[in-house]
């Protein structure tokens, strides 16, 4: 495999984004939109080249050194790229959502001030997660998972001239600094065991990590493995928004439409995802950490998904539902379902957004309204967007034949044939979570596209639809929305697609015990019917059309009965009012007392001004003895020299 197409691939957007964000003055807002289309589309074309090299050619896997920037005590630091059948896969997708939002872009952006400054934004997003994705060493998976949170700031905070625009980009970056402290001890831990930053060696040394142990408090004995993926982990929950480190993503709404499909669909969150099934190797050597794993995954998975039930913003409904799917993934890596996930990942990034950019649509057609409560009747005056995101949402409640059906089906599966500690918690959870994906995806669709007009006298009189630009991107993203699953569900879970990237102990082989049943992607899809996620995912579309459309009156009802739980919903289970008022005020009165009684009290009252003040107060003392009179001063040499007769005469004694 060439080393050079392989180095084309993030440096395309990359050099795009340097010239759209440099130049863009120079080559104006088209030639900013030409140039970091061409760079994304020109790293697709390559990616699916290295894929068809690799799954079709044969070519053996590339894992080799680009560039060696320092060696410290031994330990190398490089840029290198790891290039296998999961490596290619997550840049195959990555590109072509990345793609999809830049012509996106093209409609969405049209008016807006920051025009070439959004293009380059998203066109160096799309360099910083290929560098992480093709990494094969921590350094530059941590330089791209660094580089992802960066631009995540920029991209959340673009509209800076909105305070809850910056609230959520502080909000986003500090949040995932707490989940990137435990990231750096991880990979602190892989390099104090083996010396080096490469996976082939962290990998080759799992036997010798699984038998040491930390004492991390004293007296407590803790296995190095364990608290090494933990602390991995750690860094997954904050990129990859799970409880309780979730609260950045559905106040990241407040950036552009576009650059929530792209961050919140296909790259930044599904980096822990990725970089879990990545490291399998030592998840595996740790019970410990799996389950931590899992039951972290089956509860961001149910509740989660209940905030999708009470959200009012189009947005924010189908930001929970992907912190719900991320649930999900995270709840397959717990039962050692890596290829499961990643299948899941790959199914969700295509209809999660086409949801996102349908959302978008509507906001753009609505005159930037995002109440659903304002909206109803959009069917008939926006026809496409209305079918594609029938096709989303179908694929994301699992219907049978849509892609979501064969991840989310294959994914409840494998974790009900698991037997680690936590399963079966996990199972209802992700098997409840199909009620309630259907329940909040359908009121999303009914009082959308059904029902009576809502709109205000403002929407309707300036109401449009947009325009192909826009379109288009839906289109394409609704077609693997319906069909990849079908296609990918055999060779990805159960032909052995991902063998050598991903590795997996026998006895925790999960999705081999799936395989057992699997009888091709018709059989799969027949066979949907007779199980409780048809049924669960039916009822919640029923109920959707009840309390949301046809007697809305009744969901109203429902909710003055449970006004309790529907106040904890709303206040989102006060994650925000604790991290606000005990977290952040907590810090800050600690700060304060630091500053006053530390700082002001012991440092400059004490040492500084305190001292300064001795000194004063004794050179007072001491000014008094200089009198100025001949016998004042012969009187204290008589004094002092009587006092040493005295010494010397106690020491001749």
């Amino acid at each position: 495999m060439n080393p050079h197409l392989l180095l084309a691939i993030p440096l395309l957007p990359l050099a795009a984004a340097l010239i759209a964000g440099l130049l863009g003055r120079i080559v104006g807002r088209s030639g900013a939109a030409l140039v970091t289309i061409a760079g994304v589309l020109g790293a697709l074309l390559l990616s699916l080249v290295v894929f068809k090299q690799l799954v079709v050619g044969g070519v053996p896997v590339y894992n080799d050194t680009v560039y060696t920037w320092l060696i410290s005590d031994g330990v190398r630091m490089q840029v290198g790229f790891l290039v296998d059948r999961l490596s290619v896969l997550m840049m195959v997708v990555v590109t072509f959502v990345s793609l999809c939002v830049h012509v996106y872009t093209i409609g969405y952006m049209h008016d807006d001030a920051g025009y070439q400054r959004f293009f380059s934004y998203i066109s160096l997003f799309t360099f910083a997660m290929l560098m992480l994705v093709m990494s094969n060493n921590f350094m530059q998976l941590f330089f791209g998972w660094e580089a992802v949170g960066v631009v995540s700031y920029l991209l959340i905070g673009f509209w800076y001239t909105r305070p809850t625009a910056i609230f959520a980009n502080m909000k986003a970056f500090l949040v995932n600094r707490v989940g990137d402290f435990g990231f750096v001890l991880g990979i602190a831990g892989v390099v104090y065991f083996t010396g080096s930053l490469d996976y082939k060696d962290a990998f080759a040394a799992v036997p010798l990590i699984a038998g040491k142990t930390l004492e991390i408090l004293p007296g407590h004995v803790w296995s190095a493995m364990s608290v090494i993926c933990i602390c991995l982990f750690i860094g997954a929950m904050g990129k990859s928004a799970q409880m309780p480190l979730h609260v950045w993503l559905p106040d990241s709404m407040e950036g552009p439409t576009p650059i929530s499909a792209l961050i919140h669909a296909a790259t930044m969150v599904t980096a822990g995802i990725f970089m879990v099934a990545r490291m399998s190797p030592l998840f595996e050597a740790s019970e410990t950490a799996l389950s931590t794993v899992l039951v972290i995954g089956a509860t961001t998975a149910l509740f989660m998904g209940f905030l999708g039930i009470v959200s009012n913003d189009i947005k924010r409904v189908v930001a929970y539902s992907t912190l719900s799917q991320l649930g999900y993934m995270t709840v397959a890596l717990g039962v050692s379902g890596y290829s499961v996930a990643i299948f899941h990942l790959m199914t969700h990034a295509f209809f999660k957004a086409l949801l996102f950019l349908a959302a978008g649509a509507v906001i753009i057609a609505m005159h930037h309204e995002q109440d659903m409560r304002k909206m109803g009747g959009l069917r008939k005056r926006m026809p496409v967007t209305y079918w594609t995101s029938l096709i989303g949402a179908l694929a994301l409640i699992g219907t049978p034949f849509f892609s979501g059906f064969y991840s989310k089906d294959a994914l409840i599966e494998a974790v009900g044939e698991s037997h680690r500690a936590g399963a079966t918690y996990a199972y209802w959870c992700v098997l409840l979570g199909v009620f309630v994906t259907a329940l909040y995806t359908f009121r999303m669709i009914f009082m959308t596209f059904h029902g009576e007009e809502r709109l205000d006298h403002h929407a309707r009189d300036h109401f449009h639809d947009v325009g192909w630009d826009m379109k288009a991107p839906l289109v394409a993203l609704a077609i693997p929305s319906m069909l990849i699953g079908f296609f990918t569900i055999e060779p990805a879970l159960f032909g052995g697609y991902f063998q050598g990237a991903i590795q997996v102990l026998e006895r925790n082989d999960v999705v081999g015990e799936v395989g057992r049943e699997f009888h091709g992607p018709v059989a799969f899809a027949l066979h949907g019917p007779l199980g409780a996620p048809f049924w669960l995912a039916l009822a919640g579309v029923v109920s959707a059309w009840a309390f949301f459309l046809k007697w809305p009156k009744l969901a109203d009802s429902v909710e003055s009965r449970l006004r309790g739980l529907h106040t904890v919903l709303v206040n989102k289970y006060y994650f925000d009012w604790f991290n606000e008022n005990v977290l952040a005020k907590g810090s800050r009165g600690l700060g304060l007392l630091f500053w006053r009684g530390g700082d002001q009290a012991i440092i400059d009252g004490t040492f500084v001004n305190g001292s300064a003040a001795a000194v004063g107060w004794f050179s007072g003392v001491a000014r008094r003895v200089q009198t100025g009179y001949l016998y004042s001063y012969a009187f204290w040499m008589v004094i002092g020299l009587a006092a040493l007769l005295g010494w010397f005469l106690l020491k001749a004694h």
